[in-house]
């Protein structure tokens, strides 16, 4: 038997190893995508939320974007000029997204702090409030179950970390 006859066999194993590694490294940098994108992202995951008394109800002190719930309202407070979400922002909603898929109506209002141009902060209240409206989609809400309802007064009380917010509130 010569060396030419085992080099077919060489190269079908080394092939089938090739593939084994691109596949595990496929895997890994997939699950690490969609670690880092979040189970909103990721549509069809299921959502787990945690109770809304998990979320501590304190006024957000900094510029960073932050969640709390106060008297069954979820407030979304954002950081200057941004409408990311805070991390754990799904988790506030537990309460929200049941009342949603039981038939209730959710409604978000955006509200801005008074720095700045009021035509930009006017614009970006309303993508703030589309963001939350996206992970509540996210997370199996029916669109239909949600109105974006723009407040008379889109300039939020209280201090500007305060005033920029978006409130999500179960219909009664």
């Amino acid at each position: 038997m010569s060396s030419q006859d085992d080099e077919p066999e060489y190269r079908v194993v080394a092939l089938v190893l090739i593939s084994v590694v691109v596949l595990a490294v496929g895997l890994a940098l997939g699950i690490g995508i969609h670690k880092s994108r979040g189970a909103a992202a990721s549509g069809g995951t299921a959502v787990v939320a945690a109770p809304a008394a998990a979320v501590p109800a304190a006024a957000p002190v900094g510029d960073d974007a932050s969640v709390v719930v106060e008297n069954g309202v979820v407030k979304f407070y954002f950081a200057s000029g941004k409408a990311d979400l805070a991390a754990g922002a799904l988790d506030a909603l537990g309460e929200a997204i049941a009342a949603a898929k039981a038939g209730k109506k959710l409604v978000l209002s955006g509200f801005h702090d008074t720095t700045g141009d009021p035509a930009f902060n006017a614009e970006l209240a309303k993508q703030r409030a589309i963001a939350v409206r996206n992970a509540l989609v996210g997370a199996g809400v029916a669109e239909g179950a949600m109105e974006l309802k723009k407040p008379e007064q889109t300039a939020g009380t209280g201090n500007n970390a305060e005033a920029r917010r978006v409130e999500v509130m179960i219909a009664p």
